[in-house]
């Protein structure tokens, strides 16, 4: 009998729900990632035949929100297979559920690991692109492989201490039996979740104002979140341009039992302030006082500098109009 050869798409079909409505009054960015995570997972599953963890969750551009009611549509496609890692491009779309065309919301590219019952990297089928469409990219993802291991390392090299004066909260919490994932682990798409509503608060302590996330990158999974862990999201400004507030989120994670916190996930959330009618709006300039505030805003300026060396990316306005 001949084995069906695996898919390297998975698309994912669901009504927006009132629930899934946040303080933004559209679905929130977080609610957007976990869908994400959901769609990729079940793409790198079904091409691994194996479990598989979610390693990195590269730049994600919010363009436009989804509503409550919206047929949202998450499309998950292979475009790249490493050794054990399968580079997953995610594009997603909504619209109105009675007809018409869907709006490309948002899209990103998510890397998974596939492991074995020992919780090690396997090898997988490597993926070979045919169509000019499938080559083109997978020299996409090629291309950013580089850009994104600067960026790690650069995140890797800076130290966040108490001596930094910005804005700067952090949520304690446990991870709850309803935030598990097929693993047995908490879902890296519910990690994103709490990510975007650490940045929220933040954002919004530090401009009075409502926020509403407009990007998200390097989102670097370090290790497992286990349910029962006492789970710490702190978020900080670290940067703020005409109306982005950059805030460097880290979540750790720890047995109540013990007074040890690890790393388990990082990245740097854009928040944008918005005024009643939904209109973003400039927030006031954060000025660094301390060395270690100075370090943060040029750590931050250096992310922007090495994303707009990405395929399709270009500084962000404030900078080139700087230049």
């Amino acid at each position: 009998m001949t084995e069906t050869p695996a898919s390297n798409s998975v698309t994912l079909r669901f009504l927006a729900a009132p629930t899934d409505v946040g303080h933004s009054g559209s679905v929130d960015a977080g609610t957007v990632l976990e869908w994400v995570d959901k769609a990729a997972y079940a793409a790198a599953v079904g091409w691994a035949k194996s479990y598989c963890v979610t390693a990195y969750v590269g730049n994600i551009h919010f363009a436009d929100p989804v509503n409550s009611g919206d047929m949202v549509e998450v499309e998950a496609t292979i475009v790249y297979t490493g050794r054990s890692s399968m580079h997953i491009r995610t594009v997603v779309s909504s619209g109105d559920p009675k007809g018409g065309p869907a709006t490309m919301r948002s899209q990103c590219m998510v890397i998974f690991v596939a492991v074995g019952e020992d919780g090690k990297p396997i090898p997988v089928q490597q993926f070979q692109p045919v169509t000019a469409q499938e080559i083109e990219q997978r020299d996409h993802a090629l291309a950013r492989i580089k850009v994104r291991e600067q960026i790690v390392e650069a995140m890797n090299r800076q130290e966040y201490t108490d001596a930094g004066t910005a804005e700067r909260v952090t949520l304690r919490f446990m991870a709850a039996p309803t935030d598990v994932n097929w693993g047995g682990k908490v879902h890296g798409g519910i990690v994103m979740k709490w990510i975007d509503e650490a940045a929220y608060v933040c954002a919004s302590r530090y401009c009075g104002m409502d926020t509403v996330a407009v990007f998200s990158g390097g989102v670097r999974f370090y290790r497992p979140l286990l349910i029962g862990h006492v789970v710490e999201v702190e978020a900080r400004l670290v940067y703020t341009g005409t109306k982005g507030m950059h805030i460097a989120v880290h979540v750790r994670s720890g047995d109540p039992k013990s007074r040890e916190m690890n790393l388990t996930t990082y990245c740097l959330t854009v928040m944008v302030a918005r005024d009643a009618d939904g209109n973003s709006v400039p927030v006031p300039p954060w000025v660094p006082a301390s060395e270690e505030d100075k370090r943060l805003h040029a750590h931050a300026r250096e992310l922007l500098e090495i994303r707009g060396t990405a395929p399709g990316n270009r500084l962000p306005n404030h900078l080139l109009a700087q230049g």
